[in-house]
This record gives C-alpha cells, sequence and structure tokens, in this order.
C-alpha cells in the first residue's frame, strides 16, 4: 500500500471532526481546507470521513442571510477538493421527512 493511501487512511481513523465559528468567532484552522465558495459562509462542519481521495461532510452554513445544513460528498482531484455531491436541508419540517424515511430503513442495514 501507497504512503499516501496509508496516510488517508489514517486520517479517516480519527473520530468525527468538528469544527465551529460560532463557539469562538475565530475561522478554525482547517477552514481554509473546507472546498465551500462564496457566497456560502461555513459556520459549523462535522466531518464524516475523509479517506482514499474522499471527503464526506456535514456542514451548517448561511446562504445570503439563510441557515441550512448541507450533506456534501468532495473528491480530491490533484491539490483540490472538487465537490461531486450536495444534499441541503432547508427546514425541520424537510428534516422530519427525510428522518422518517431513513428511519424506515435502518432495520435492513448489519
Amino acid at each position: 500500500m501507497s504512503d499516501e493511501i496509508t496516510k488517508e487512511m489514517d486520517a479517516g481513523r480519527s473520530d468525527v471532526d468538528s469544527q465551529s465559528r460560532e463557539d469562538t468567532g475565530a475561522v478554525p484552522e482547517d477552514d481554509a481546507m473546507l472546498p465551500i465558495k462564496p457566497p456560502l459562509q461555513a459556520l459549523n462542519y462535522k466531518t464524516i470521513n475523509k479517506k482514499f481521495g474522499w471527503w464526506a461532510a456535514v456542514v451548517l452554513l448561511r446562504s445570503y442571510a439563510k441557515k441550512q445544513i448541507c450533506f456534501y460528498l468532495w473528491q480530491r482531484k490533484g491539490d483540490e477538493w472538487r465537490r461531486k455531491q450536495k444534499f441541503g436541508i432547508h427546514s425541520k419540517e424537510d428534516w422530519a421527512l427525510i428522518k422518517n424515511a431513513v428511519e424506515s430503513y435502518i432495520g435492513e442495514l448489519e
């Protein structure tokens, strides 16, 4: 196994990472790497996993004057992360529908 893959695997083994601007008012050290562009502003995020050239995260962000929660999936291409998927939750009502749908299938997983 190459050193690069081993490093990515080791980085992905850590517990879920969380960074927040709202807690301290400071930009998290790793925030410069969060590949979200203006006018979107990341307020907080949790890395779900980051390995094998893929990065999945849940991000609380502000888009203009509104907040939303987005699930992001980025792929590493060269020296940068490129967005492959984004799924936004815009309200508590949307979340309730999504949560109920997922919970109805979760028992099927091992």
